[in-house]
């Protein structure tokens, strides 16, 4: 198999830094410094690749490549990729659009099984302030319709155990992350495709992570 170079980028805040796959929605993971931020990214590989392997695509990640530094914003010092990169003016093309609907499906899937498998009280500590496995889901599903205005998608609030609103949210939020495009942001104020790809994708494995963590 061969090994393709890994892109990435940095995202600089005050406080943390974001190093973020460009190419790879949701590969992302935050540090201190440059370099604890690429080792946390780089430690999260075979995290990482047992989302690729169930979304049936082939992940081959080479040596690491930076290929822009960006200034963060608050939302950086969160810990959440919060800008996008001027890669992500460029086109938006089949490839990336389809990558990027099956990693979202099975961001989706995991954190749905965990929803019904992981205990319902989670081990507490820093991450998350202290949320338990219902909250956690509750607080990725209301985030996701808030990030869906940011792409043209408005949906009232719905109670987190709503399945049909859920469903009908992710199937539009598939439907235009799916679709090939240019780089233009999606609406007005809004964000362009790429990297809303990876910003649903990161917000729903990182707390896929955190709950698996702290169960």
């Amino acid at each position: 198999m061969t090994r393709e170079t890994t892109r990435i980028y940095l995202e600089k805040g005050r406080t943390k830094i974001v190093a973020c796959a460009l190419d790879w929605p949701g590969w992302a993971r935050i540090g201190t410094t440059e370099d604890r931020a690429v080792a946390a990214l780089t430690a999260y590989t075979d995290r990482y690749r047992l989302i690729t392997t169930g979304a049936e695509l082939t992940f081959a990640p080479g040596p690491i490549d930076i290929v822009d530094t960006v200034t963060g914003v608050n939302t950086t010092d969160w810990g959440a990729p919060g800008v996008p990169v001027a890669a992500d003016s460029g086109p938006y093309g089949v490839a990336a659009a389809q990558r990027a609907v099956a990693v979202l499906q099975t961001a989706w899937r995991t954190l749905d099984d965990l929803a019904r498998s992981a205990p319902r009280t989670l081990r507490k500590g820093p991450r998350g302030g202290g949320r338990d496995r219902d909250e956690i889901v509750a607080h990725v599903i209301d985030n996701e319709r808030a990030y869906a205005r940011k792409i043209g998608i408005r949906h009232r609030r719905f109670p987190a155990d709503d399945r049909a609103a859920l469903t009908a949210l992710r199937a539009e939020i598939l439907e235009v992350l799916g679709t090939p495009a240019d780089g233009v942001p999606l609406t007005g104020g809004g964000w362009p495709p790429a990297y809303a790809a990876r910003r649903f994708a990161w917000h729903a494995l990182d707390h896929v992570w955190e709950i698996q963590d702290k169960s």
